[in-house]
C-alpha cells in the first residue's frame, strides 16, 4: 500500500458523500478526518496507513463502548447512530480476520516469542498486534492470548 493511500480513499469517499448528499455518512467521514488532523497536529507527524488503521480501530472501539452504554441506558436511538457511524468507519478498515486466521497468527506468535505462560503475554501481543490491527477487536485478541497462555 502506498503511504497516504488510505487517506486518499477517505478523502475521495468524503467528496462522494458530498455529491450524493449523504449527510450522516459525510459527518462520520469528517470526524475521521478531524481525528487524523488532530493526531498529525498533536504529534507533528504525517499519518501513515498503519497509524491510520490504529486510529480507525480506536474509533470503532469507542463506538462499541458507546453502543453498550446506550443500550444499558435504554437509549436505542443513540445506539443506532453509533452503529451507523461504526459501519462507515469499518468501510476503511481491512476485512476482519476469521477465527481460524486469528488463532493461526496467535499460535505463530506464541511459537516465535517462546512464550511459556501468562507472564509472556506482552511478548506475544507485541508480535500479534501489528498483524491484526484494524482487523480484529484487540480486547478479544488479548483474551484469546491470555486463555492460550493461561
Amino acid at each position: 500500500m502506498l503511504s497516504s493511500s488510505l487517506k486518499e480513499t477517505i478523502k475521495a469517499a468524503m467528496k462522494e458523500a458530498m455529491r450524493a448528499k449523504e449527510k450522516e455518512r459525510l459527518q462520520t467521514i469528517r470526524s475521521i478526518q478531524a481525528e487524523i488532523k488532530r493526531v498529525e497536529v498533536d504529534e507533528r507527524i504525517e499519518v501513515e496507513d498503519d497509524r491510520l488503521l490504529a486510529i480507525l480501530d480506536k474509533m470503532c472501539k469507542q463506538r462499541r463502548d458507546s453502543i453498550s452504554q446506550y443500550e444499558e441506558a435504554g437509549r436505542e436511538d443513540l445506539a443506532a447512530i453509533e452503529r451507523s457511524e461504526m459501519t462507515v468507519i469499518q468501510e476503511f478498515l481491512p476485512a476482519a480476520l476469521s477465527e481460524a486466521e486469528l488463532d493461526q497468527i496467535i499460535a505463530q506468535a506464541i511459537t516465535d516469542s517462546g512464550a511459556e505462560g501468562a507472564r509472556d503475554m506482552g511478548k506475544v501481543m507485541g508480535l500479534v498486534k501489528p498483524q491484526v490491527q484494524g482487523r480484529a477487536d484487540m480486547g478479544a485478541v488479548s483474551q484469546r492470548v491470555k486463555a492460550l497462555l493461561g
